[in-house]
């Protein structure tokens, strides 16, 4: 047990020995202060450990822990920048009425008490019919989000700030491809969000979720970590529709139907995240859309009012340990530059970057700007991270032989 009086004694002595008592004087404060703090701090955890708050063995992790925990003041900060998505829409009032088929026949005095039920339209009534999250990108009113969440043409789309404000929204542009799309309110010194690196992500990562969850708890805030990089999953919508994500986060941090649209943050508070989908029938799995794969698309919608992609001009086949033994191949990764399945698809389009470059077809594309082409990151996924006019350097193996070339990105 750590005596507290015994070396507040030890270092009086100390000090009336001294020949320097102001340098011992001010020594035997600082150190003391700094033993009676680790003191009160390791008893504290201690405390918060007998009480089952803490489960790691030593103070000092759990001291990590009880700071990883709090996330309140990252929250207060960003949360008036996290917005909901309520779409509305005019659909048909039904009633039900009953229609007795032998009427006619016997001039409304039928003998038998046949009633048919059947439905007819009378009129139309305003209704939810869908929702989702958002989060503001500028002080101007941009507001990000999924393309699935705004995807209906005939719906009108309303804006709830975190204090019940709401705002009637304008769909800039949709980005199918991403799952991404902007939209636009009319208001003025917005709190908004900036970008994180997503590329600097770590597995175990701390994250933040914060949405609309179930489309009815405006700003519900989640924790976890990042559980996965570089995922690419197949996911379905309820109207039936499904669609291919590429590249993106997983996370443990709770995302519900509703949240999609919503940021997924650093500790920092900066997204490096766009929440996009959970996995059905299970705990804890959800997806989100990196950063630095939304910034441009979003970049490009803001200035230009729709999606401008850059493009090389190649068709590829991404290469894998089975097209390479298939094809006595001297690498397992990488595009391979390959013409369609009609005659007029030609591995190179004519006149595009690739082509300028001088790009060949069964050229095999190693890299893109030392980012090795893998089952991790495909071509098309690597293009769409740049910006038109981006001038690119490939790794190329032609006819056997690494090479390096310069490509000049060009609009699609």
């Amino acid at each position: 047990m750590f005596d507290l009086e015994l070396f507040y004694n030890y270092l009086r002595m100390k000090n009336i020995n001294s020949p320097n008592n102001w340098f011992s004087n001010f020594s035997a404060g600082l150190i003391g202060a700094v033993v009676v703090i680790l003191f009160i701090v390791s008893g504290g955890l201690n405390v918060l450990r007998d009480q089952g708050w803490l489960k790691q063995s030593s103070w000092t992790g759990q001291a990590i822990s009880v700071i990883a925990m709090d996330v309140s003041d990252v929250v207060e900060r960003i949360n008036p920048a996290v917005v909901s998505i309520i779409a509305t829409k005019d659909v048909p009032v039904l009633e039900q009425y009953f229609e007795d088929p032998f009427s006619d026949m016997f001039g409304g005095n039928s003998p038998f008490s046949f009633r048919i039920p059947k439905y007819r339209q009378n009129g139309t009534e305003e209704k939810e019919v869908g929702g989702g999250s958002g989060f503001f990108i500028s002080s101007d009113g941009y507001v990000a989000t999924n393309a699935h969440v705004v995807n209906d043409e005939e719906a009108q789309y309303t804006i709830f700030t975190n204090d019940g404000t709401k705002y009637e929204a304008k769909v800039v542009a949709i980005d199918d491809v991403l799952d991404i799309a902007l939209l636009k309110i009319e208001a003025k010194d917005l709190a908004f969000l900036e970008y994180g690196d997503s590329d600097k992500l770590r597995l175990g990562q701390a994250v933040i979720a914060i949405g609309n969850a179930l489309g009815e708890f405006r700003n519900t805030v989640s924790t976890g970590v990042v559980s996965g990089l570089a995922r690419s999953i197949v996911a379905g919508s309820n109207a039936g529709t499904t669609e291919t994500l590429e590249n993106v986060i997983q996370t443990d941090a709770a995302i519900n139907p509703g949240n999609s649209g919503g940021p997924l943050l650093d500790l920092s508070g900066k997204v490096i995240g766009v929440n996009v989908a959970v996995a059905s029938n299970s705990e804890n799995i959800g997806f989100a859309l990196p950063s630095n794969a939304v910034k441009n698309s979003l970049d490009s919608m803001k200035q230009f009012g729709k999606v401008i992609r850059p493009y090389l001009g190649v068709r590829y086949v991404q290469i894998n340990e089975a097209i390479q033994k298939r094809n006595n191949l001297t690498v397992d990764y990488g595009a391979l530059v390959v013409r369609g399945e009609q005659k007029t698809d030609l591995a190179v389009i004519p006149g595009s970057p690739a082509d300028k470059a001088g790009l060949e077809e069964y050229d095999i594309i190693l890299g893109i700007d030392g980012v090795k082409i893998d089952d991790k990151h495909s071509l098309s996924s690597l293009i769409r991270e740049k910006k038109v006019g981006d001038t690119i350097k490939l790794k190329i193996l032609h006819d056997g032989e690494e090479k390096s070339v310069e490509v000049k990105l060009e609009q699609h």
